[in-house]
């Protein structure tokens, strides 16, 4: 069985910088690869002869780091997982949308949607988390000792970082 678990963090004035960073490169290749899909999906409905594969998520990321990365900077100082996550949800997005399950992804805005997936050299401690190019940040609850994290979310709300993961439990059968 899984379980979720989320917790407020501590971060300092750098961390909330690294922090801020990292959701502002996940928002900028979400909508990027938005962008990109929207203009394909537009160019194979007006011309049906000539139609262009759409991307997946390999694609994109091939395509971003290809065409973005070298522009901009500002993505060699985050994760390389915030924009790989974040192509990967757009994937996801696109698949729901051709399923009719929900409708069209829409661009993200700087207030909202604040962010981000990492996965990496995740260490929990007793009362703080090693995220990777983050650091040690501490949290306002002590999290569970002995888990593995294969990746968490890292969010913002109402000016409040937290983290989120799920945790493979190893409850006995009642």
């Amino acid at each position: 069985m899984l379980l979720g678990f989320q917790t407020e963090l501590h971060p300092n004035k750098q961390q909330k910088t690294l922090l801020a960073k990292h959701a502002g490169v996940a928002r900028h290749a979400w909508n990027w690869g938005l962008w990109l899909t929207r203009n394909i999906l537009n160019h194979n409905h007006h011309n049906p002869d000539s139609k262009l594969k759409f991307p997946t998520a390999i694609d994109l990321h091939k395509l971003l780091v290809s065409m973005v990365k070298p522009k901009n900077y500002w993505y060699y100082e985050v994760s390389k997982c915030a924009p790989s996550y974040a192509l990967r949800y757009l994937s996801l997005a696109w698949k729901r949308c051709f399923n009719k399950v929900s409708g069209q992804p829409k661009f993200k805005k700087k207030a909202r949607d604040n962010s981000f997936t990492l996965d990496g050299s995740i260490t929990v401690g007793f009362n703080r988390i090693k995220l990777p190019r983050i650091g040690w940040i501490k949290t306002y609850e002590i999290l569970p000792g002995n888990v593995t994290l294969s990746s968490v979310t890292i969010s913002k709300t109402a000016d409040k970082w937290f983290v989120s993961f799920a945790l493979r439990s190893r409850a006995s059968n009642y």
